[in-house]
């Protein structure tokens, strides 16, 4: 009789090591992605503010060079996470989950002034999330 404990098939599936480390690297391509065009967003805001369309007034009001810093600030910090991921990095995984929460909530924010630009960043950060999640979950699954 043996005493060691019957092994899982699906434990040493190696589609879905493929499967994480797919959804790893276009979480990192489409963070870095994300990056470069908040970036180019928020020099567009801070070199010329009169570019994006001022809405009506709603709570969370900014003048727009504000918002192009924040916009280069996340950008900046999700260039910096899309590569942690992309060198598999531990911090990059959890950071990109952070940047995605905290880019979708900017672009969110930035709405009134160009809507369909921020909709699109939105829907990307969701998709960041998603992979990044999916990632972390299938190494829990699969012991790494």
């Amino acid at each position: 009789m043996s005493t060691t404990s019957p092994r899982r098939d699906d434990d040493d599936n190696p589609a879905r090591g493929m499967l994480s480390l797919s959804t790893a690297i276009f979480a990192a391509c489409m963070l870095s992605m994300i990056g470069i065009l908040q970036v180019l967003q928020g020099i567009a805001a801070v070199a010329d503010d009169k570019i994006y369309v001022t809405g009506i007034d709603y709570a969370y009001e900014f003048d727009v060079s504000a918002w192009g810093w924040i916009h280069i600030a996340v950008g900046a910090v999700a260039l910096a996470v899309g590569v942690g991921i992309l060198t598999n990095q531990t911090w990059g995984r959890l950071g990109g989950i952070v940047v995605g929460v905290v880019g979708a909530i900017a672009n969110f924010l930035f709405l009134p002034y160009y809507p369909f630009w921020s909709l699109v960043l939105v829907g990307f950060n969701a998709l960041v999330i998603w992979a990044l999640c999916f990632q972390i979950g299938s190494d829990r699954r699969s012991g790494y």
